[in-house]
């Protein structure tokens, strides 16, 4: 009797499991068919409004559209960059129309808010849907429902449709240039390094700066080597310049700038080789190598599958000067020159210096400031002795006398090109003065 009786309990366990797995099973297959897209309509021609705006609230939902692209990694879909309240927003679907065959396809949206939202209630956000397999749709619609009039919908241009070759090897994407910006040149100095070391394309995403500012940036525009995109996030969200949430009535941390760094990715995923994440008062600096382009081609050549590499930041206090490189016809200009500041500060007891990446953008699915959040191969921590961030800004411990930092000169080792090219921006842009 007992044996039969362990035999009835194996039996009764198996039975269990077995209609566990089937109901799983089913559920999935479920969940699977109802993001499938459907045909709502036919005989439709696609006549939404176009958004432009880099921004686009979607109406009463608390959700914000930055930019769709075509991401066919994993499976055929439109992965939307945005922002979305990471409560409030349940629902959300995309509406295809196939301009081919006059339908409308409705398929429900995988809302996916990213991790790193540091307390705040609005965060990064993509919103992934499967495509129709009988079309390659060019736009898409968002709507909380899946009924409703396309045509009142705005329609988004589904970037990255078509795959294209390389144009450049280095973008560096520079996210929420905000507070009146007038770091004048610091900025040029950032952008001649940058081009020293191999960059061909600047991306910035621009919320407001100086009336000076402006100048120089419609001369890097005019040059070809800066793309701006305008980043108006403060007139839909109350943004905080900190990081993390303080309980004060924001919505969204650092103007958004998660968001921006994950739209730029993907904006230059087919057209840039890497792409670099970092601030506009910050430079990596190779230690064993003369440019970007030698020092990743001898990680990659060491690191194997690796597809984000993260520097070391390093902070040289704006407070400590030398008296090196005082270019009087630079003293008009406002901003910090960076040749002047060569002493870094120590490293800080059981404190872990931030990292920024150099990322390969077509293995990133999702990034935050100092990490990726997933990507397809590895991160590797590029060592200190083969770069670092050079990174002049107020210091982070307290005033540190002279003799308790570091002197660090290797900026120096470019200063005859670094000195010569900003001087030909000031006097293109008429902003140095003569002596």
């Amino acid at each position: 009797m007992l044996c039969s009786g362990k035999k009835s309990y194996f039996a009764a366990a198996v039975c269990i499991m077995t209609v566990t797995s089937m109901l799983a099973v089913s559920y999935m297959k479920l969940q699977s068919l109802s993001h499938q897209p459907k045909v709502i309509q036919e005989g439709r021609r696609c006549r939404g409004k176009i958004a432009i705006s880099t921004i686009t609230a979607l109406e009463g939902n608390k959700t914000f559209i930055i930019s769709p692209y075509f991401d066919d990694r994993e499976s055929k879909v439109t992965r939307l960059i945005g922002i979305v309240h990471h409560k409030d927003v349940k629902q959300l679907y995309c509406w295809f129309c196939c301009q081919a065959n006059g339908k409308i396809y409705v398929s429900k949206a995988k809302i996916d808010v990213h991790s790193d939202r540091f307390g705040f209630p609005y965060g990064a956000a993509d919103i992934v849907c499967l495509e129709p397999k009988t079309c390659n749709p060019t736009h898409v619609s968002i709507h909380q429902s899946p009924y409703g009039n396309i045509d009142q919908l705005p329609r988004f241009e589904i970037k990255n449709r078509k795959p294209e070759t390389f144009s450049v090897d280095f973008t560096v994407c520079i996210s929420a240039m905000f507070g009146n910006y007038n770091n004048v040149l610091q900025f040029i100095q950032s952008m001649e390094m940058y081009k020293i070391l191999g960059v061909q394309k600047v991306v910035i995403y621009k919320n407001n700066c100086s009336h000076l500012m402006e100048k120089v940036l419609k001369f890097y525009i005019e040059e070809g080597t800066v793309e701006v995109i305008p980043w108006p996030i403060n007139s839909h969200l109350r943004v905080s310049s900190a990081w993390h949430f303080m309980q004060d009535g924001t919505h969204i941390g650092y103007y958004g700038q998660i968001t921006a760094l994950n739209d730029c990715i993907y904006r230059n995923m087919e057209r840039s080789k890497f792409v670099v994440l970092n601030d506009a008062d910050e430079i990596i600096l190779p230690l064993k190598h003369p440019d970007w382009k030698t020092m990743m081609n001898s990680l990659q050549e060491q690191n194997p599958g690796t597809s984000v590499f993260l520097f070391e930041n390093h902070i040289f206090p704006e407070t400590v000067s030398s008296h090196t490189f005082n270019i009087s016809s630079w003293n008009t200009v406002p901003g910090v020159n960076i040749l002047q500041h060569v002493y870094r500060e120590p490293d800080r007891k059981n404190v872990m210096n931030p990292r920024k990446m150099i990322v390969d953008p077509r293995k990133v699915i999702q990034t935050s400031v100092h990490s990726v959040l997933r990507a397809y191969g590895k991160s590797v921590y590029v060592p200190m002795d083969v770069a670092l961030i050079y990174h002049c800004r107020k210091g982070l411990q307290g005033n540190l006398p002279r003799e308790s930092l570091i002197r660090d000169t290797t900026l120096w080792r470019y200063n005859s090109s670094l000195i010569i090219n900003v001087n030909k921006v000031l006097s293109q842009t008429m902003l140095q003065t003569q002596n």
